[in-house]
This record gives C-alpha cells, sequence and structure tokens, in this order.
C-alpha cells in the first residue's frame, strides 16, 4: 500500500526502470525527476535488463556522444545508428510473447519502436507516462529546473542508489515469472517484467 506521508523523491529519468523505481513513484506523493544531472554511462538511463529464455538481458540505446564531457541528461540525443529499435523490440517480442498480458499493452508498446523521439529523456519519460497510466500510478511528477545538489535535505535522494552496477536492499515480491522454472525468480527487473506477467496486478507488488 502507498505511504500515506507526504515526501518528495527525486529520481533520475530511466529507460523501462526497474520494479523498485515504480515502486518509489507508486509510494510517494510527489516525484521529482532530474533532468539537469550530467549524463553517466552504463546507468538505467539508457539500459534496462529483461528476462528471457537464457536469463536477464541487457538492451541499451545508443546515445550520440556529446560535444564536451559533462553534458546535461535532458540533452542527450539517440542516435541511429545500429538498428536499435528493431532489436530491442524482437528481444521484448522474444522474452515476453507467451506472458498473460502481452498482447493486451502489445500494440501500445510497438511504436515506440517504430518512430523517431530525439531525445533520450523524451523516450524514457513518454514510455514511464504510458505505464503509469497502465498501472493507475497517479502520483504528481515534475521536473527539474537546475541540478538538485546531492544532500539536500528536502529530498529522499533515489538518483543514484538505483543503480545496474550497485547491489541493492530491495526485494521485489516475488510474481509469476515465465522463464521461472529454468531460472529462478530474478529480482528487481525491468518493469516490463512485471506489467507483461501480471497486467494491471502490478499494482499489488508495488
Amino acid at each position: 500500500m502507498p505511504s500515506s506521508n507526504k515526501q518528495t523523491t527525486l529520481l533520475s529519468s530511466f529507460y523501462l526502470a526497474p520494479v523498485e523505481y515504480y515502486t518509489s513513484l507508486y509510494r510517494n506523493d510527489l516525484v521529482v525527476i532530474e533532468v539537469n544531472d550530467n549524463y553517466q554511462k552504463q546507468s538505467y538511463r539508457n539500459r534496462c535488463i529483461i528476462s528471457g529464455a537464457n536469463g536477464p538481458l541487457v538492451l541499451s540505446i545508443p546515445v550520440m556522444k556529446p560535444d564536451k564531457d559533462n553534458c546535461k541528461m535532458k540533452d542527450i540525443r539517440i542516435a541511429d545508428h545500429g538498428n536499435w529499435q528493431h532489436l530491442h523490440w524482437n528481444a521484448i517480442l522474444s522474452a515476453y510473447n507467451s506472458t498473460p498480458y502481452f498482447q493486451y499493452f502489445e500494440d501500445d508498446f510497438r511504436p515506440f519502436y517504430e518512430r523517431k523521439i530525439k531525445f533520450l529523456h523524451d523516450f524514457n519519460e513518454e514510455l514511464r507516462q504510458l505505464i503509469c497510466h497502465i498501472i493507475e500510478i497517479e502520483s504528481k511528477v515534475r521536473y527539474t529546473e537546475t541540478y538538485i545538489d546531492e544532500g539536500n535535505k528536502e529530498y529522499i535522494d533515489l538518483r543514484e542508489k538505483i543503480h545496474p552496477k550497485k547491489e541493492s536492499d530491495y526485494k521485489t515480491e516475488p510474481y509469476y515469472q515465465v522463464f521461472a522454472s529454468k531460472h529462478g525468480f530474478i529480482n528487481n527487473l525491468s518493469i516490463l517484467d512485471l506489467l507483461f506477467n501480471m497486467g494491471k496486478e502490478a499494482r499489488l507488488i508495488l
């Protein structure tokens, strides 16, 4: 159940973020998404982890190399090379085509892998808004106008705590996963895994 406390959580802009991220969105009244931080490679900003027949699979969006060393997340452009949209959609299709709810949401997600969106943050946010609409997450979301310094006491700062290279204390409540008999339950995968396996009941896990 969502907390009744009035909290403001600070998150980064992520691509199909893990369940932990959406738990934070669901349980807090107000969420602020940082768009003025410096872009970081090998983070969830441009990658997600799904579960395929062979286990966890990382999907990464290629980005254009910034002109300068420090480039704000909101200014990062998606690169056209590598046919990444086709590869990502085929991987998602292969991983989740046999899940109970994939067919219900397939037409919502497919257009993201057919049309072009210039900026990574815009792509991430359009996906997040769709997912929040499906799961009925109604928290208010706004974006930073300037970078919020670390240690700011006004926020629960999760910007760098949710990271593929860092161990998290967060444990997803086990739910049905198609390949669990093969790999066991895999914790804190992309929200896609929870959504396609559980449908709108995903809220019960959050």
